[in-house]
C-alpha cells in the first residue's frame, strides 16, 4: 500500500498524541522504540536526544514520545519501518492502532493544478485520493461549493469556461467523519487572437486528459557490483519530467525516464520510486523494491578451499563489530581573519557536520573564528577527551596551507606573512592522538594545501606509531585550494556539500569518503579543479556510525563527560520583576559551543502600561557583538541563520533577540543590564528601569582557552577535575558514566538546556588583536541544491590560498 511509504510526519496530530500515549510508558515505550529505531544510523538518537526526549516530563503537557516521534518525521521515516519497529518491540496495541488508522487514512495522489484559459475554452481540474472504499468529493471555489454535477467526482469540469470562473479552486475529500483538503489550484483567463473552437484547451491541446504512466519499475534482486536499470515511462500534454527517490529521499543526479546505477552497493538497497509530472499533474509511480545480494565467492586456483576461501576473505562477523569506548569530535571554523579574506562557509559547514556527528553519538565541541592561543587549548582540551579506545575526529574549515608534508591550520589572528610558527601543525595534533590510544583517528580538513612561500622552515612532528587506524580526509589535493560559491545566503562549502549526504552512511570510514570523493567527481564546476584526497591507513571496518560500548565505568570515562559537559551548559531562564509591576523572562539558546543567543519577553504588564520592551545592554569587553544587531524582534535581524526554532520563543510571543560571540574569551562571569522601556497611557514620555543581570560563565566560557596550556597535558591535568564539579563520594559510574547523565547533572532542573544541546549552529566573530585587515584571496561554499547548477561559472569561484 502507498500509505506504508509515507513519513511519519504525515499522520494527523490526533494520532500522533495517542501513539504518544501507548509510547509514554517504561516497559514497551518510546525507550525501547529509540532501540529498535537505532539499527539504521539515520534514525540513531544519540543521548544528548534522548535526554531531550526524557526532558519533556518536566511540561505539563510534555510527551516523550511525541517528542520522539518527531524526531522521526524530521528524518523522513516512513510509517512501514515505524510499523516494523514496533512490532519488533512487541508493541501490538500501538501496531494494531496504527494499521487501522492507516486504512482510514485518506491520501491525495493527485493534487489539481493552476490553469490558464481563453473564454470558451475547457478547464479540468483534478483531485484523486487513496483511501477507504466510498470517497466523496467536494469542489469549492473560494468559499462557494460548487453544486453541479461535476462538483461531487474527482475532475470539475468548465465548460465552456467564462470569465466568472476565474479564481481559486480547492477539493474537499471526505469518508464518514474524516477528510482532507487539496492544494489551492488557481484558473486565470489570458487574451488570444482570436476564439477558441469547441472545448479544448488552446494552450496545450489534450492537457486537460491527465497524465499516464505507461510503464512501471519492477522489484528486483541485484549482487554487489552489478548494474540497475529502473525505468519509468509515462504519457502526458505537455511532455513530462521525471525525479527519482531512493528511499523517500530525493536522488538529484536522476531526472529522466531511466535510472542508472552502474555499480550497486549495499548502500543502494531499498524502495525506488519516481515522480512524474508536467505543467498540470503529478503522479507517483509504483515501489520497486531494490534487494542486495553478495557475490558467491569462487574457488582458488591455489588450492585453498570455497570454505577457507570465505573465511579469509569474510572473517566471522564477531570479528566485524567493531566498536568505540566514547567518540568525541572537535569542530573549528575560522572565518573572521583579521588580516587575510574574509570567508562565508564555516559557519554552515560545522553547523551542519555538527548535527550529523551527533545523530551518531558523538560528543561535538563546534568553534567559530579562534585565535592562535584558543586553538591550541581548544585541541589541548580535545585530547584531554581522549582515551583508549575512544573515536577522535577533528574538523577544520578556514584558511591552510601545506610544506614538506605537514598540513597548518591558520588562525584568525595570523600576521600577514605567517610561518608555521603562527599556525597549528595537524601532524604534531595527529602525534598527541596517538598517545592516548584512540581506536579511530580522523581528521578532515576543509582548506587549502598551497605552498606557503613566506615558510622555509621543514617542521618535524613526532614519530607516529604504526596504529593502522589514521584517516586524512583532504577537501582538496597537494598544493590545490578548495573553493567557494560567494552568495548573500548562508550554502555549504563544496567539501561538506558532498560530504554531508554521506557521512552518516555505515560503512567503512574510507569507503564512505571514497564515494564522497566519486560525487565531487561528478560536479562540473569542480571538475578538474578541486578533488578530495584520501590517506588512511585504517586496517580495520571501523565507521564513524560503530556503537558505544563502555567496558567499566573508569575515572577517566567519567572526567571525559563532565569535560565534555561543562563546556556546554547554558544559563537557566530567569525572570525578573520590575518595580512598575512588569515581568520579563531571560532565555538563553547555544548556536555553537561559543555563541549565544539571548531573548527577553514581557510575561506579564499592568493595564495602564501601553506599551513596553526589555533591551540588554551594557556587556563586558571580552565578547563580541554586533550592537546594530543587537535587541533585534528576528533571529534573521539579530545575526543569527541557523539557529534551530524549537529552543526559542513561538513566533506568536514577541522577543527580543541579542546574539554573543566569542564566548571563549569571557574572563570574568558574564554580566549586562537588562533595559525595561515602557509607556503609560496618561503618559507621553518614556520611561526606563535598569536591572543588572549575572548569569555565570556560559558555555565554553568555562574553559578559559584564553589561557596558555602546559605543552603535553594528560588526561588526568584537565582544566576541570572531577573535584571541581563537587560530585558527591557516593557518585557512582551510573551517575556521571553517560552524556545524558552529565547533562542531567549540570542543569537537571531547566528543561530548555537540554533541548538547545541538539542545536549546535555556527555564526561569525571579529578578532581584537591587530589593525585593518589587508584582503587576500579566498574560500569555500557552495548550495548543496544547485551543486549542477550551469549557471554557475568558474568566474563566480574563490579559493582558500591566504598568503
Amino acid at each position: 500500500m502507498e500509505e506504508w511509504i509515507m513519513s511519519v510526519g504525515t499522520l494527523s496530530d490526533q494520532v500522533l498524541d495517542r501513539l504518544s500515549q501507548m509510547l509514554d510508558n517504561p516497559t514497551r515505550g518510546w525507550r525501547q522504540l529509540a532501540d529498535a529505531f537505532s539499527e539504521q544510523p539515520i534514525f540513531r538518537c544519540s543521548e544528548s536526544e534522548l535526554t531531550s526526549c526524557s526532558l519533556q516530563v518536566l511540561s505539563a503537557a510534555g510527551s516523550p514520545g511525541r517528542a520522539l516521534l518527531a524526531r522521526l518525521a524530521d528524518r523522513s521515516c516512513s510509517l512501514d519501518f515505524l510499523v516494523r519497529c514496533l512490532r519488533k518491540m512487541d508493541h501490538q496495541e500501538a501496531v494494531q492502532y496504527l494499521t487501522t488508522t492507516l486504512a482510514e487514512l485518506i491520501r491525495i495522489t493527485v493534487q489539481p493544478q493552476t490553469q490558464q484559459v481563453t473564454a470558451g475554452g475547457r478547464v479540468v481540474l483534478t483531485c484523486r485520493a487513496s483511501g477507504p472504499p466510498g470517497l466523496g468529493y467536494q469542489w469549492f471555489r473560494g468559499k462557494e461549493e460548487i453544486l453541479d454535477e461535476t462538483g461531487s467526482s474527482p475532475e470539475l469540469v468548465l465548460c465552456p469556461s467564462v470569465p466568472a470562473h476565474q479564481g481559486p479552486y480547492i477539493c474537499r475529500v471526505h469518508h464518514g467523519g474524516n477528510f482532507i483538503f487539496s492544494q489551492w489550484a488557481h484558473v486565470r483567463f489570458v487574451q488570444t487572437a482570436g476564439p477558441s473552437p469547441g472545448c479544448s484547451s488552446t494552450l496545450f491541446p489534450g492537457s486537460a486528459s491527465g497524465l499516464r504512466i505507461i510503464h512501471q519499475p519492477q522489484s528486483k534482486a541485484v549482487s554487489e557490483g552489478d548494474s540497475l536499470l529502473l525505468e519509468c515511462n509515462a504519457e502526458a500534454n505537455p511532455p513530462v519530467q521525471y525525479e527519482w527517490y531512493h528511499n523517500m529521499l530525493p536522488m538529484t543526479q536522476q531526472k529522466t525516464r531511466s535510472l542508472k546505477i552502474p555499480c550497486v552497493t549495499t548502500a543502494h538497497r531499498g524502495q525506488y520510486r519516481c515522480k512524474v509530472f508536467n505543467l498540470y499533474h503529478e503522479t507517483w509511480s509504483d515501489t520497486a523494491k531494490i534487494t542486495i545480494d553478495s557475490k558467491e565467492v569462487h574457488r582458488s586456483n591455489y588450492g585453498l578451499g570455497i570454505r577457507q576461501l570465505q573465511q579469509t576473505v569474510n572473517p566471522p562477523s564477531s570479528v566485524k563489530n567493531f566498536y568505540a569506548t566514547d567518540k568525541v569530535a572537535l569542530l573549528i571554523g575560522n572565518m573572521n581573519y583579521l588580516y587575510h579574506t574574509q570567508l562565508c562557509a564555516p559557519i554552515a559547514d560545522v553547523h551542519e557536520l555538527t548535527n550529523l556527528l551527533r545523530q551518531m553519538d558523538f560528543k561535538v565541541v563546534s568553534l567559530l573564528d579562534l585565535n592562535w592561543q584558543e586553538m591550541h587549548s581548544a585541541v589541548t582540551e580535545f585530547l584531554l577527551l581522549l582515551d583508549k579506545g575512544v573515536y577522535g575526529l577533528l574538523y577544520f574549515a578556514g584558511h591552510g596551507y601545506e610544506n614538506y608534508g605537514n598540513s597548518f591550520m591558520v588562525p584568525i589572528d595570523a600576521p600577514t606573512s605567517y610561518t608555521s610558527k603562527h599556525c597549528l601543525c595537524v601532524q604534531n595534533i595527529l602525534t598527541r592522538m596517538q598517545k592516548k590510544q584512540t581506536g579511530l583517528n580522523v581528521l578532515l580538513l576543509d582548506m587549502c594545501r598551497k605552498r606557503n612561500l613566506y615558510d622555509d622552515v621543514i617542521v618535524r612532528p613526532g614519530l607516529l606509531k604504526v596504529t593502522a587506524n589514521i584517516v586524512f580526509g583532504y577537501a582538496t589535493c597537494v598544493d590545490a585550494e578548495a573553493y567557494e560559491v560567494k552568495r548573500e545566503d548562508v550554502s555549504n562549502g563544496i567539501f561538506i556539500s558532498f560530504l554531508k549526504r554521506r557521512v552518516c552512511e555505515d560503512e567503512k570510514v574510507t569507503v564512505m569518503l571514497d564515494r564522497v570523493a566519486e560525487d565531487m567527481g561528478r560536479c562540473d564546476i569542480t571538475r578538474g579543479r578541486q578533488a578530495l584526497e584520501l590517506r588512511s591507513n585504517l586496517s580495520e571496518r571501523r565507521s564513524l556510525t560503530d556503537q558505544i560500548q563502555t567496558a567499566e565505568c573508569s575515572a577517566s570515562h567519567s572526567a571525559r563527560n563532565l569535560q565534555w559537559a561543562v563546556a556546554h551548559v547554558l544559563p537557566k531562564s530567569l525572570c525578573l520583576q520590575f518595580d512598575c509591576g512588569v515581568k520579563v523572562q531571560l532565555g538563553f539558546a547555544a548556536e555553537f559551543s561559543n555563541v549565544m543567543v539571548i531573548y527577553t519577553r514581557i510575561l506579564e504588564k499592568p493595564k495602564e502600561i501601553v506599551s513596553c520592551s526589555a533591551q540588554l545592554t551594557d556587556f563586558p569587553g571580552d565578547v563580541d557583538i554586533d550592537l546594530k544587531k543587537s535587541n533585534q524582534d528576528t533571529l534573521l535581524e539579530a545575526g543569527s541563520l541557523l539557529l534551530i526554532k524549537e529552543n526559542l520563543p513561538s513566533p506568536e510571543v514577541p522577543s527580543l533577540y541579542t546574539r554573543i560571540r566569542c564566548l571563549q574569551r569571557l574572563r570574568t562571569e558574564l554580566t549586562f543590564t537588562t533595559c525595561l522601556h515602557y509607556t503609560y497611557s496618561n503618559m507621553d514620555n518614556e520611561v526606563e528601569e535598569r536591572k543588572p543581570v549575572t548569569v555565570g560563565k556560559p558555555l565554553v566560557s568555562k574553559l578559559n582557552l584564553h589561557d596558555p596550556r602546559p605543552p603535553q597535558a594528560s588526561s588526568a591535568s584537565s582544566s576541570f577535575s572531577l573535584d571541581s564539579f563537587n560530585v558527591p563520594e557516593s557518585s557512582s559510574c551510573a551517575s556521571v558514566g553517560s552524556a545524558s547523565d552529565a547533562w542531567s547533572y549540570h542543569a537537571q532542573s531547566d528543561p530548555s538546556t537540554a533541548s538547545s544541546r541538539s542545536a549546535n549552529i555556527p555564526e561569525e566573530t571579529d578578532g581584537e588583536f591587530f589593525d585593518a585587515p589587508q584582503p587576500l584571496v579566498t574560500s569555500k561554499s557552495l548550495p548543496h541544491n544547485q551543486i549542477n547548477d550551469t549557471t554557475y561559472k568558474f568566474s563566480d569561484m574563490y579559493h582558500f590560498h591566504s598568503h
